[in-house]
């Protein structure tokens, strides 16, 4: 609203000093650069992040292969716990289990593995994501989570450009008061002496 603002500087004045004239050229560059440089930057680096986690959710889905694992009992010591104490609601949602299944290659493989089935007796059945190796590894992310961590992104990056211009523009601003008072100062050191006398033209 400022930088809108001081677009009103413009109309004819009289009094208008030449700092009035530069914050009205600053103001009306900062409201150009927010309704123009901001969005396009923001549409940039949400586009660039959009293409980078896309690539990044195709490899996922290419290198990573649901399996079915089955328990073979509770993890052993505080691990079973998730570390700390959680809340009872984590708890019941996700238990740490030992378990067993056959990666891609068709070995063998187990370890622990962190489950949210309903059930994680010994016995019981679940799905988990391995890579080309059989490792167990975490789900491949989703096509929308990418998309919303993108625009994210370019919605940051647009109001830290936004931010960065508001900030150029106050900074300006308050060097041109600056200089106002100083000019001030200067002619009222000069005509201070003199002020109020016959003949001084005040």
């Amino acid at each position: 609203m400022r930088a809108i603002t001081g677009i009103w500087r413009w109309r004819h004045n009289p009094l208008c000093r030449a700092t009035d004239l530069l914050e009205a050229w600053a103001a009306l560059t900062a409201a150009l650069l927010l309704t123009v440089a901001a969005p396009a930057v923001g549409w940039l680096c949400g586009a660039l992040a959009d293409d980078a986690l896309g690539e990044s959710v195709r490899a996922q889905r290419a290198e990573r292969h649901v399996t079915t694992a089955r328990v073979l009992g509770a993890a052993p010591g505080p691990e079973n716990s998730l570390g700390g104490d959680p809340d009872p609601a984590e708890r019941r949602g996700r238990r740490l289990v030992v378990a067993e299944w056959t990666g891609v290659d068709g070995g063998r493989r187990s370890g622990m593995v962190v489950t949210s089935a309903r059930t994680a007796d010994p016995g019981d059945a679940f799905r988990i994501w391995t890579d080309d190796r059989g490792n167990h590894v975490n789900r491949p992310m989703e096509p929308g989570t990418a998309r919303a961590h993108a625009a994210l992104a370019g919605l940051t990056a647009a109001a830290a450009t936004a931010g960065v211009v508001e900030a150029g523009r106050r900074l300006f601003v308050r060097r041109l008061i600056q200089r106002r008072y100083t000019r001030l100062d200067r002619a009222w050191a000069k005509a201070g002496p003199d002020w109020g006398r016959t003949g001084t033209g005040s």
